[in-house]
Protein backbone atom coordinates (compact mmCIF):
# COMPACT_ATOMS: atom_id res chain seq x y z
CA UNK A 1 0.00 0.00 0.00
CA UNK A 2 1.49 3.54 -0.39
CA UNK A 3 1.74 6.71 1.31
CA UNK A 4 -0.61 8.07 -1.11
CA UNK A 5 -3.99 6.38 0.38
CA UNK A 6 -2.69 6.38 4.32
CA UNK A 7 -2.26 10.72 3.96
CA UNK A 8 -4.75 12.45 1.95
CA UNK A 9 -6.07 15.75 1.42
CA UNK A 10 -9.70 16.28 0.78
CA UNK A 11 -10.83 19.43 -1.09
CA UNK A 12 -13.82 20.74 0.55
CA UNK A 13 -15.76 23.62 0.20
CA UNK A 14 -16.99 25.68 2.90
CA UNK A 15 -20.42 24.28 2.78
CA UNK A 16 -19.09 20.45 2.39
CA UNK A 17 -17.30 21.26 5.58
CA UNK A 18 -20.07 22.55 7.64
CA UNK A 19 -21.68 19.10 6.62
CA UNK A 20 -19.23 17.02 7.84
CA UNK A 21 -18.35 19.57 10.81
CA UNK A 22 -22.42 18.85 11.82
CA UNK A 23 -21.95 15.59 12.18
CA UNK A 24 -19.23 15.18 13.95
CA UNK A 25 -20.51 17.00 16.53
CA UNK A 26 -23.74 14.66 16.78
CA UNK A 27 -20.81 11.90 17.81
CA UNK A 28 -20.87 10.40 14.55
CA UNK A 29 -17.06 9.81 15.14
CA UNK A 30 -14.67 11.73 16.68
CA UNK A 31 -12.99 13.58 13.84
CA UNK A 32 -12.82 13.27 10.17
CA UNK A 33 -10.08 10.40 9.85
CA UNK A 34 -12.98 8.08 11.86
CA UNK A 35 -15.89 9.40 10.35
CA UNK A 36 -13.88 9.19 6.68
CA UNK A 37 -13.12 5.44 8.23
CA UNK A 38 -17.01 4.40 9.00
CA UNK A 39 -18.04 5.88 5.58
CA UNK A 40 -15.77 3.01 3.79
CA UNK A 41 -16.20 0.52 5.76
CA UNK A 42 -20.47 0.76 5.73
CA UNK A 43 -20.14 1.54 1.78
CA UNK A 44 -17.91 -1.26 1.30
CA UNK A 45 -19.98 -3.51 3.56
CA UNK A 46 -23.14 -2.42 2.01
CA UNK A 47 -24.65 -1.62 5.70
CA UNK A 48 -24.93 2.21 5.75
CA UNK A 49 -26.44 2.98 9.34
CA UNK A 50 -29.69 5.40 9.18
CA UNK A 51 -28.86 8.49 10.97
CA UNK A 52 -31.12 11.35 11.60
CA UNK A 53 -30.06 14.59 9.79
CA UNK A 54 -28.06 16.92 11.93
CA UNK A 55 -30.83 19.69 10.87
CA UNK A 56 -29.93 23.73 12.24
CA UNK A 57 -34.03 24.80 12.03
CA UNK A 58 -36.29 21.99 12.71
CA UNK A 59 -38.80 21.69 15.20
CA UNK A 60 -42.58 20.27 15.28
CA UNK A 61 -44.81 22.13 13.46
CA UNK A 62 -48.14 21.83 15.42
CA UNK A 63 -50.00 21.84 12.11
CA UNK A 64 -53.41 20.90 14.42
CA UNK A 65 -53.60 24.51 15.84
CA UNK A 66 -54.38 25.82 12.43
CA UNK A 67 -57.63 23.57 12.60
CA UNK A 68 -60.48 26.46 13.27
CA UNK A 69 -63.74 23.82 14.07
CA UNK A 70 -63.69 21.65 17.18
CA UNK A 71 -62.58 18.44 16.77
CA UNK A 72 -64.80 14.86 17.66
CA UNK A 73 -64.92 11.65 17.78
CA UNK A 74 -66.61 10.82 14.74
CA UNK A 75 -66.08 12.59 10.83
CA UNK A 76 -69.12 14.96 10.23
CA UNK A 77 -70.37 15.01 6.39
CA UNK A 78 -69.84 18.45 4.80
CA UNK A 79 -70.70 18.15 1.20
CA UNK A 80 -70.64 15.21 -1.75
CA UNK A 81 -71.37 16.23 -5.63
CA UNK A 82 -70.50 14.13 -8.19
CA UNK A 83 -67.92 15.50 -10.43
CA UNK A 84 -69.01 14.45 -14.56
CA UNK A 85 -67.03 14.08 -17.54
CA UNK A 86 -65.11 16.77 -18.92
CA UNK A 87 -65.21 18.75 -15.19
CA UNK A 88 -63.71 20.13 -12.57
CA UNK A 89 -64.61 21.67 -9.05
CA UNK A 90 -62.53 23.88 -6.80
CA UNK A 91 -63.60 23.15 -3.40
CA UNK A 92 -62.17 24.66 -0.21
CA UNK A 93 -61.01 21.94 2.12
CA UNK A 94 -59.81 23.56 5.38
CA UNK A 95 -56.91 22.52 7.68
CA UNK A 96 -58.27 19.13 9.26
CA UNK A 97 -61.34 18.15 6.50
CA UNK A 98 -61.07 15.39 4.76
CA UNK A 99 -61.54 15.13 0.56
CA UNK A 100 -62.73 11.31 -0.33
CA UNK A 101 -62.21 10.67 -4.35
CA UNK A 102 -64.27 8.03 -5.05
CA UNK A 103 -64.83 5.46 -8.41
CA UNK A 104 -68.30 5.22 -9.76
CA UNK A 105 -67.65 3.02 -12.79
CA UNK A 106 -63.94 2.05 -12.25
CA UNK A 107 -60.92 2.59 -14.21
CA UNK A 108 -61.20 6.56 -13.86
CA UNK A 109 -58.16 8.87 -13.70
CA UNK A 110 -58.58 12.18 -11.80
CA UNK A 111 -56.35 15.17 -11.80
CA UNK A 112 -56.06 16.42 -8.45
CA UNK A 113 -54.66 19.82 -7.58
CA UNK A 114 -54.00 21.74 -4.82
CA UNK A 115 -53.30 25.57 -4.03
CA UNK A 116 -52.49 27.36 -0.43
CA UNK A 117 -56.01 29.04 0.16
CA UNK A 118 -54.49 31.99 1.65
CA UNK A 119 -51.51 32.56 -1.07
CA UNK A 120 -51.98 30.93 -4.03
CA UNK A 121 -48.34 31.06 -5.04
CA UNK A 122 -47.64 27.72 -2.95
CA UNK A 123 -49.20 25.11 -4.63
CA UNK A 124 -48.72 21.32 -5.09
CA UNK A 125 -45.24 19.75 -6.80
CA UNK A 126 -44.56 16.97 -8.21
CA UNK A 127 -40.93 17.19 -8.07
CA UNK A 128 -40.93 17.60 -4.55
CA UNK A 129 -43.46 14.77 -4.20
CA UNK A 130 -41.81 12.34 -6.20
CA UNK A 131 -38.24 12.85 -4.68
CA UNK A 132 -39.99 12.27 -0.92
CA UNK A 133 -42.52 9.53 -1.90
CA UNK A 134 -41.16 8.04 -5.41
CA UNK A 135 -43.27 8.38 -8.92
CA UNK A 136 -46.16 6.04 -7.43
CA UNK A 137 -47.04 7.45 -3.85
CA UNK A 138 -49.74 6.47 -2.02
CA UNK A 139 -51.16 5.96 1.71
CA UNK A 140 -49.00 7.32 4.50
CA UNK A 141 -47.31 10.12 1.79
CA UNK A 142 -47.69 13.76 1.50
CA UNK A 143 -48.27 16.11 -1.04
CA UNK A 144 -46.31 18.76 -0.71
CA UNK A 145 -46.04 22.55 -2.10
CA UNK A 146 -43.30 23.88 -4.72
CA UNK A 147 -40.12 25.70 -3.06
CA UNK A 148 -39.28 27.67 -1.19
CA UNK A 149 -42.46 26.81 0.93
CA UNK A 150 -41.93 23.25 0.62
CA UNK A 151 -44.46 22.16 3.21
CA UNK A 152 -46.95 19.48 3.39
CA UNK A 153 -50.24 20.55 2.38
CA UNK A 154 -52.40 16.82 2.43
CA UNK A 155 -51.70 13.72 3.59
CA UNK A 156 -52.71 10.46 1.87
CA UNK A 157 -55.03 8.81 4.79
CA UNK A 158 -56.58 6.46 3.06
CA UNK A 159 -56.07 4.82 -0.60
CA UNK A 160 -57.67 1.88 -1.67
CA UNK A 161 -55.58 0.08 -4.39
CA UNK A 162 -52.52 2.92 -4.42
CA UNK A 163 -52.43 3.26 -8.16
CA UNK A 164 -51.30 7.04 -8.65
CA UNK A 165 -49.05 9.16 -10.38
CA UNK A 166 -46.23 12.32 -9.96
CA UNK A 167 -44.25 11.29 -13.27
CA UNK A 168 -46.24 12.68 -16.17
CA UNK A 169 -47.80 16.27 -16.69
CA UNK A 170 -51.15 17.04 -17.41
CA UNK A 171 -52.67 16.01 -20.73
CA UNK A 172 -53.55 19.34 -22.91
CA UNK A 173 -54.67 20.56 -25.86
CA UNK A 174 -51.70 20.47 -27.54
CA UNK A 175 -51.37 16.90 -26.74
CA UNK A 176 -54.33 15.96 -28.77
CA UNK A 177 -53.32 17.94 -31.63
CA UNK A 178 -49.97 16.94 -32.26
CA UNK A 179 -50.68 13.49 -31.14
CA UNK A 180 -53.98 12.58 -32.43
CA UNK A 181 -55.05 15.31 -34.72
CA UNK A 182 -57.73 16.90 -32.22
CA UNK A 183 -58.88 20.59 -32.80
CA UNK A 184 -60.65 20.63 -29.68
CA UNK A 185 -60.78 17.87 -27.22
CA UNK A 186 -61.43 17.36 -23.12
CA UNK A 187 -57.98 17.68 -21.88
CA UNK A 188 -56.67 17.82 -18.18
CA UNK A 189 -54.86 21.54 -18.41
CA UNK A 190 -58.18 23.08 -20.07
CA UNK A 191 -60.10 21.08 -17.59
CA UNK A 192 -57.97 22.66 -14.82
CA UNK A 193 -58.06 26.44 -15.67
CA UNK A 194 -62.10 26.66 -16.09
CA UNK A 195 -62.45 25.05 -12.56
CA UNK A 196 -60.06 26.98 -11.03
CA UNK A 197 -61.64 30.10 -12.83
CA UNK A 198 -64.12 30.44 -10.31
CA UNK A 199 -61.56 31.86 -7.80
CA UNK A 200 -59.94 34.28 -10.41
CA UNK A 201 -56.90 32.12 -11.05
CA UNK A 202 -55.41 32.14 -14.89
CA UNK A 203 -54.81 29.19 -17.30
CA UNK A 204 -51.37 30.19 -16.04
CA UNK A 205 -51.91 29.14 -12.74
CA UNK A 206 -52.50 25.66 -13.75
CA UNK A 207 -49.05 22.98 -12.19
CA UNK A 208 -48.72 19.96 -13.15
CA UNK A 209 -50.81 17.31 -11.48
CA UNK A 210 -51.28 14.67 -8.44
CA UNK A 211 -52.55 11.89 -10.78
CA UNK A 212 -55.13 9.51 -9.03
CA UNK A 213 -56.01 5.93 -10.23
CA UNK A 214 -53.21 6.72 -12.51
CA UNK A 215 -51.03 3.25 -13.54
CA UNK A 216 -47.30 4.17 -14.28
CA UNK A 217 -44.23 3.25 -14.62
CA UNK A 218 -40.51 4.00 -16.24
CA UNK A 219 -39.21 1.51 -17.78
CA UNK A 220 -35.42 1.57 -19.06
CA UNK A 221 -35.42 5.43 -18.57
CA UNK A 222 -38.78 6.19 -20.42
CA UNK A 223 -42.84 6.46 -18.53
CA UNK A 224 -44.96 4.70 -19.54
CA UNK A 225 -48.73 4.61 -19.01
CA UNK A 226 -50.55 1.10 -18.26
CA UNK A 227 -54.63 -0.31 -18.03
CA UNK A 228 -55.86 0.41 -14.00
CA UNK A 229 -57.76 -1.73 -12.16
CA UNK A 230 -59.65 0.36 -9.63
CA UNK A 231 -62.87 -0.51 -9.10
CA UNK A 232 -66.11 0.90 -8.43
CA UNK A 233 -66.31 2.24 -4.53
CA UNK A 234 -62.18 2.55 -4.39
CA UNK A 235 -61.18 5.57 -3.17
CA UNK A 236 -58.29 8.23 -1.84
CA UNK A 237 -58.78 10.04 0.84
CA UNK A 238 -56.95 13.52 1.27
CA UNK A 239 -56.63 15.25 4.64
CA UNK A 240 -55.83 19.12 4.78
CA UNK A 241 -53.06 20.04 6.89
CA UNK A 242 -53.54 23.11 5.97
CA UNK A 243 -56.26 25.60 4.49
CA UNK A 244 -56.39 24.70 0.39
CA UNK A 245 -58.15 25.13 -2.24
CA UNK A 246 -58.35 21.11 -4.01
CA UNK A 247 -58.74 21.04 -7.31
CA UNK A 248 -60.29 17.46 -8.61
CA UNK A 249 -60.60 17.14 -12.10
CA UNK A 250 -61.78 13.94 -14.41
CA UNK A 251 -58.95 13.43 -16.90
CA UNK A 252 -60.14 13.80 -20.26
CA UNK A 253 -58.22 11.35 -22.05
CA UNK A 254 -60.33 8.81 -23.94
CA UNK A 255 -57.80 7.61 -26.53
CA UNK A 256 -55.29 6.68 -23.92
CA UNK A 257 -54.91 3.80 -21.28
CA UNK A 258 -54.74 6.66 -18.63
CA UNK A 259 -58.96 5.59 -17.76
CA UNK A 260 -58.93 2.15 -19.98
CA UNK A 261 -60.57 4.21 -23.04
CA UNK A 262 -63.23 5.48 -21.66
CA UNK A 263 -64.37 8.72 -19.35
CA UNK A 264 -66.47 8.48 -16.35
CA UNK A 265 -67.73 10.08 -13.15
CA UNK A 266 -66.27 10.02 -9.67
CA UNK A 267 -67.73 10.88 -6.10
CA UNK A 268 -66.12 13.56 -4.47
CA UNK A 269 -66.52 14.10 -0.26
CA UNK A 270 -65.83 16.12 1.97
CA UNK A 271 -65.76 16.03 5.85
CA UNK A 272 -64.88 17.26 9.07
CA UNK A 273 -62.09 14.61 9.90
CA UNK A 274 -62.61 12.64 13.39
CA UNK A 275 -59.65 12.92 16.10
CA UNK A 276 -58.43 9.33 15.26
CA UNK A 277 -57.92 10.58 11.43
CA UNK A 278 -56.14 13.29 12.68
CA UNK A 279 -54.14 11.34 14.81
CA UNK A 280 -53.53 9.22 12.06
CA UNK A 281 -50.67 11.79 10.65
CA UNK A 282 -47.09 11.42 11.73
CA UNK A 283 -45.56 14.40 12.94
CA UNK A 284 -44.26 17.29 10.71
CA UNK A 285 -41.11 19.12 10.90
CA UNK A 286 -40.87 22.81 10.15
CA UNK A 287 -37.58 24.85 9.11
CA UNK A 288 -36.67 28.04 8.56
CA UNK A 289 -35.86 27.32 5.09
CA UNK A 290 -39.64 26.67 4.26
CA UNK A 291 -39.52 30.23 3.50
CA UNK A 292 -42.72 32.81 3.02
CA UNK A 293 -43.21 35.73 0.76
CA UNK A 294 -41.74 38.27 4.19
CA UNK A 295 -38.64 36.21 3.38
CA UNK A 296 -38.42 37.27 -0.14
CA UNK A 297 -36.29 39.94 -1.74
CA UNK A 298 -38.62 40.55 -3.96
CA UNK A 299 -42.17 39.76 -3.11
CA UNK A 300 -44.20 41.91 -5.38
CA UNK A 301 -45.94 39.37 -7.67
CA UNK A 302 -45.29 41.25 -11.48
CA UNK A 303 -48.61 42.42 -13.08
CA UNK A 304 -46.98 43.46 -16.60
CA UNK A 305 -46.01 40.15 -19.12
CA UNK A 306 -43.19 42.06 -20.78
CA UNK A 307 -39.79 41.25 -18.99
CA UNK A 308 -37.24 44.20 -18.42
CA UNK A 309 -34.00 44.52 -16.00
CA UNK A 310 -33.91 45.94 -13.05
CA UNK A 311 -30.93 48.43 -13.38
CA UNK A 312 -30.32 48.62 -9.35
CA UNK A 313 -29.94 44.82 -8.93
CA UNK A 314 -26.95 43.53 -7.37
CA UNK A 315 -26.72 39.87 -7.19
CA UNK A 316 -27.07 38.67 -3.53
CA UNK A 317 -26.00 34.51 -4.08
CA UNK A 318 -25.60 32.35 -0.91
CA UNK A 319 -22.54 31.26 0.34
CA UNK A 320 -21.05 33.03 -2.48
CA UNK A 321 -17.90 33.10 -3.29
CA UNK A 322 -17.21 28.78 -3.39
CA UNK A 323 -14.24 28.22 -2.36
CA UNK A 324 -12.32 24.53 -1.88
CA UNK A 325 -9.52 24.09 1.12
CA UNK A 326 -6.86 21.25 1.12
CA UNK A 327 -8.12 19.06 4.94
CA UNK A 328 -5.90 15.95 5.55
CA UNK A 329 -7.08 12.75 6.89
CA UNK A 330 -5.24 10.06 7.53
CA UNK A 331 -6.72 6.75 6.47
CA UNK A 332 -5.18 2.79 8.01
CA UNK A 333 -4.52 0.07 6.18
CA UNK A 334 -7.67 -1.37 6.17
CA UNK A 335 -9.23 2.03 5.13
CA UNK A 336 -6.99 2.12 2.05
CA UNK A 337 -7.81 -1.12 1.09
CA UNK A 338 -11.37 -0.65 1.40
CA UNK A 339 -10.53 3.37 -0.73
CA UNK A 340 -8.90 0.56 -3.30
CA UNK A 341 -12.40 -1.56 -3.36
CA UNK A 342 -14.45 1.83 -3.78
CA UNK A 343 -12.40 4.30 -6.13
CA UNK A 344 -14.53 5.40 -9.31
CA UNK A 345 -11.41 5.37 -11.42
CA UNK A 346 -13.95 5.67 -14.55
CA UNK A 347 -14.75 8.94 -12.73
CA UNK A 348 -11.53 9.79 -10.41
CA UNK A 349 -7.55 9.88 -10.77
CA UNK A 350 -7.36 11.69 -7.23
CA UNK A 351 -7.66 9.38 -4.64
CA UNK A 352 -8.66 12.64 -2.52
CA UNK A 353 -11.33 13.05 -5.01
CA UNK A 354 -12.49 9.46 -4.78
CA UNK A 355 -12.76 9.34 -1.36
CA UNK A 356 -14.89 12.63 -1.15
CA UNK A 357 -17.33 11.07 -3.34
CA UNK A 358 -17.07 7.54 -1.23
CA UNK A 359 -17.62 10.26 2.23
CA UNK A 360 -20.57 12.32 0.57
CA UNK A 361 -22.33 9.74 -1.09
CA UNK A 362 -21.82 7.58 2.23
CA UNK A 363 -23.56 11.00 4.09
CA UNK A 364 -26.40 11.24 1.69
CA UNK A 365 -26.98 7.52 2.01
CA UNK A 366 -27.18 7.47 5.72
CA UNK A 367 -29.28 10.50 6.58
CA UNK A 368 -32.45 10.50 6.00
CA UNK A 369 -35.06 13.26 6.71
Amino acid sequence: MTDLLTRLELSLNQQQRELLDRSLSAGEADDLSGLVARALRESADDAIAPLPVPAVSGRVDDWTSRIAHPVTDERELLEEFVLEPGTGKAVEVRAGELLRVEQLDGAQCVDFNVFNLHDYREFFHTGRTRTLHGINPGPGDFLWSSPPRERAMMFILTDTVHVNDVVFPRCSANLYETAYGFAVHTNCADIQAEAQREYGLTPDDVHDSFNLFMSTTVDEGMPAIHHQSSKPGDHVELLAVMDVLAVPNICGADVMKTSNFAIKPVRVTRWRASAADLAAVPELKAYDTQRTVAQFRQPVIRTERALARDPAYVPAFVNTPIRYEPVPVVLSDVSAELLERLWRRDLYTSAGDALRDVLLAWWAAAHRA
